[in-house]
């Protein structure tokens, strides 16, 4: 059991849980464990969203590298995709993006990253933990000329923008029409600036909201966490699509332009459409997580490709994707990867993606979304005893009773149980084609749960 990493890095109240001296630790344990291979002074790179507490983890994420001898660039705030790129990109040894993501502006959080730019999986992650516990710190330290040295790099951001240049200037600019217009929802967060000036360099007409930070709105009634605003301003003024990026930029929601949601479900349908009609879709596969919509399954079914489904995580999305040779993966709450242009969930990646393709095939967003139908889904959190949780697959009436219900769908509905990684919940997950027998059959199943496992 991890102490400090949860299911997406290190993720705490800043300054009191995520406190400095924890930071510090991190850093040092994580900058050792990171390049311990390496027969260099190691390279890592600092990225960061415009929560009030970004500066005060970053100084002590630098302190820690520094301490240990790395070389820091600080590429201040910048979207986690970004940071993952420059990584590669510049062949650095490392990075960290500081953020908590969609949450609200109190937490922070650590991820970290490979050479290759991708999240570090769990062993490392649990590698970084021993040394912290393990009272090896203080061997780590870096003396006299050895100590590190930080560098200001904000200008790498022009990289990062070039990038989707490169990919998509000639295609949009090729099919783009005078009254398509976007509207942005940058979440007050890391997207904030880098959004708009992708657009405007590539040409496309848009109108941004939510994009003017101040330490502590970011996420608050914006970005994919909240969509209703966005979807108002999208039928208010008539615009052609909406885009919602969430607080580190590594995830994209759309809105249509009649108002209604595209999640990440089926940004995957619509980019695999297309990327299949031009040979690009690898072993015709999409990766989705367990908690896919029943309507991928069909879509993937009635079009002839595979679905291959991993536990929830995006890192998981991305091991099978590597393990396998895919190249198109994701989540339904908008974390799309394609890796044929970057090892993470990228928010403006997909966002051009999903405009390419409307212009190409001359549809509306509305049209493009059609091609999935999602099921209603419901789901119940059953409170258990902590150490009971993962009980529920040895308990026999709790077995027969999921089976019962699957058996009665007959292929048009499906029940997914997972214990919560942090709590002591077992979620109940049921989707089927009635909202009311499916709530009805997925609280039976959690009072059974909840009667069981107490």
């Amino acid at each position: 059991m991890r102490k400090y990493f949860g299911t997406d890095g290190i993720r705490r109240i800043a300054n009191t849980e995520l406190t400095p001296e924890l930071v510090y630790k991190v850093a040092k344990a994580g900058a050792y464990v990171l390049s311990k291979h390496t027969d260099h002074t190691p390279t890592i790179l600092i990225g960061r969203d415009t929560r009030i507490s970004g500066t005060l983890i970053e100084s002590a994420m630098t302190a820690g590298f520094l301490s240990y001898g790395a070389k820091v660039k600080l590429l201040g705030v910048i979207p986690t995709p970004a940071v993952a790129y420059l990584t590669r990109k510049l062949k650095a040894d490392a990075s960290v993006v500081i953020s908590a993501s969609h949450n609200t502006f109190e937490f922070n959080g650590i991820k970290f990253f490979s050479n290759k730019g991708m999240k570090i999986p769990d062993t490392l992650e649990e590698e970084i933990e021993e040394v912290m516990e393990s009272g090896k710190l203080e061997e780590l330290t870096a003396k006299n000329e050895k100590i590190g040295v930080a560098e200001y790099c904000f200008d790498l951001m022009n990289e990062y923008i070039y990038f989707f240049r490169k990919h998509f200037d000639d295609t949009i600019e090729k099919h783009l029409k005078d009254d398509f217009v976007v509207g942005i929802d940058t979440a007050n967060g890391a997207t904030s600036v880098v959004a708009e000036k992708v657009f405007k360099d590539l040409g496309i007409h848009y109108r941004i909201i939510n994009n003017t930070p101040d330490g502590i709105n970011i996420n608050e009634n914006c970005g994919s966490t909240h969509l209703d605003n966005l979807k108002k301003f999208v039928v208010e003024n008539q615009l052609s699509l909406g885009i919602a990026y969430d607080g580190d930029g590594d995830r994209c929601l759309a809105i249509d332009e009649k108002g209604n949601e595209i999640d990440g479900d089926k940004l995957l349908a619509i980019i695999s459409s297309s990327l299949r009609k031009k040979g690009k879709l690898n072993k015709d596969t999409i990766v989705a997580t367990i908690m896919s919509n029943l309507g991928l399954n069909k879509y993937a079914e009635n079009n002839g490709l595979k679905l291959v489904q991993t536990k929830v995580g995006d890192r998981y999305v991305l091991e099978e994707m590597l393990k396998e040779g895919y190249n198109l993966g994701g989540e339904q709450s908008g974390h799309v990867i394609l890796l044929d242009y970057n090892p993470t969930g990228d928010g403006i990646l997909t966002s051009l993606m999903l405009i390419q393709t409307i212009l190409e095939e001359n549809k509306t967003a509305s049209e493009l979304a059609s091609m999935v139908k999602l099921y209603p889904q419901v789901l119940i959190n059953a409170k258990v005893n902590a150490d009971k949780k993962y009980d529920y697959e040895k308990d026999a009436d709790i077995k027969k009773a999921i089976e019962d219900v699957e058996k009665e769908f007959a292929g048009n509905g499906r029940v997914v149980i997972r214990p919560s990684g942090t709590e002591p919940l077992v979620r109940v997950m049921i989707e089927g084609e009635e909202q009311e027998y499916i709530t009805k059959r997925a609280k039976e199943i959690a009072d059974l749960i909840e009667k069981k496992l107490k």
